[in-house]
């Protein structure tokens, strides 16, 4: 299930005042119960894409060096894909297969770019614009953060 698809049944949920929804497919099962809080659980079946044994505090994070730059190449007219979310970002579906985009590579939209695990679900992540990658701005089996840019786009 997508980001997109589970925000829209999270508002979807709200706007009808249901308590409980439960959705099971043969790749997952997904149950939304509301009260005071609304919480989502999620059983999703083992990735061939390996969990991160660690995540270092003291590697490589989002700085404002990183903000700097980016902000000198939105001058010249280049967009951004975004992080939808906070978690482990990987380049490929498995560490057999080839990268999902590579610097040079032209994308559409609705194109996968990535895979960001997230709470041990695998979130496919889509270019929301089209164009070439001129720059990959974070690093395979790294943490990302929620708004955080992956890739720089020239839209031309």
């Amino acid at each position: 299930m997508k980001v997109k698809e589970l925000r829209d049944l999270i508002d979807f949920i709200k706007s009808t005042g249901l308590e409980e929804v439960n959705i099971e497919t043969e790749q997952f099962k997904l149950k939304v119960k509301r009260s005071s809080d609304v919480s989502v659980h999620h059983v999703a079946p083992p990735s061939s894409v390996p969990a991160p044994t660690t995540i270092s505090t003291s590697g490589p994070s989002f700085t404002e060096a990183q903000n700097q730059a980016l902000g000198e190449a939105s001058k010249d007219n280049f967009l951004n894909i975004k992080s939808p979310m906070i978690g482990t970002l990987y380049m490929a579906a498995n560490p057999e297969s080839p990268d999902f985009v590579k610097v040079g590579d032209t994308v559409k939209v609705g194109d996968t770019v990535c895979v960001i695990e997230a709470m041990k679900l695998f979130n496919e992540i889509e270019a929301d614009v089209a164009g070439k990658i001129v720059r990959i701005l974070a690093e395979n089996a790294n943490p990302v953060e929620f708004d955080q840019p992956l890739f720089l786009i020239d839209p031309s």
